[in-house]
């Protein structure tokens, strides 16, 4: 397969393409700074199979994108967020919850949700796929193992809340799971906390003892309050759980 991949200067889109290659599937880019997303010569030249777009855009950017692939009877897959549900009501949150989204870069992605489906009307082949937050021992961006680094260089402290059961998966396993639900439209969740229902700090001490972070000064408190998890649908793919990603340490 000839996958054409958004976002390949971010975070999780490279762990994608990697992973997508180990699979022997020829990766395409598409550099949206300089072409846009409605560019169908352009489009047209890279003769992809598919579409996994991850970049970050608009919602109508992403639409164009999307109009490109329905136009062609493509699949396409866009990457969305858990943040499109508010934490009141709390979760487990469901694929056919409403979203409840408070702050701009929820509504934002809900409003990319809805332009990308109805791009796909009359095709129906979109997916859009909500994640959690990104683990991954070496990425940059949003990643929460860099992001809990720089809370404690810059605050001298990793505050985690006891109260907090995050939505949050390892980027090479969301990559997979992205991978097997390319064809499967429809609204999907990927969350490697489902089940498991980690707190945040006990999430974030596997990770300080997984991935030796000696120097973190971990506070734990109770000051958020959320079940953020995202309640996967019945035959999809299920991420790796956290506990085999590692050692198990539990409050």
């Amino acid at each position: 397969m000839r996958l054409l991949i958004t976002g390949l200067s971010g975070t999780l889109a490279p762990v994608l393409a990697r992973v997508a290659r180990a699979h022997g599937h020829v990766v395409l880019g598409w550099d949206h700074r300089s072409l846009g997303f409605a560019d169908g010569r352009a489009f047209d030249r890279l003769r992809p199979d598919a579409v996994a777009h991850l970049a970050m855009a608009p919602a109508e950017g992403s639409a164009q994108l999307a109009g490109l692939a329905a136009a062609r009877g493509l699949p396409f897959l866009m990457t969305s967020t858990a943040m499109v549900f508010h934490h009141e009501p709390d979760g487990p949150h469901h694929v056919g919850d409403a979203r409840t989204a408070q702050d701009t870069y929820g509504r934002s992605k809900v409003a990319s949700e809805d332009a990308v489906h109805a791009a796909h009307a009359a095709h129906a082949q979109a997916s859009v796929v909500r994640i959690g937050w990104q683990i991954d021992p070496f990425a940059n961006g949003n990643n929460m193992l860099a992001q809990l680094d720089r809370w404690q260089a810059e605050q001298g402290e990793v505050a985690a809340s006891r109260a907090w059961k995050p939505a949050c998966s390892f980027m090479a396993d969301t990559a997979e799971g992205l991978l097997a639900l390319l064809p499967q439209p429809g609204v999907h969740h990927l969350d490697s906390n489902a089940q498991e229902a980690w707190s945040f700090a006990e999430l974030v001490l596997g990770l300080q003892s997984c991935f030796e972070r000696h120097a973190w000064r971990v506070r734990v408190h109770a000051d958020y309050t959320h079940d953020q998890r995202l309640a996967c649908v019945p035959g999809d793919p299920v991420p790796v759980p956290l506990s085999a990603r590692l050692a198990l340490r539990r409050l």
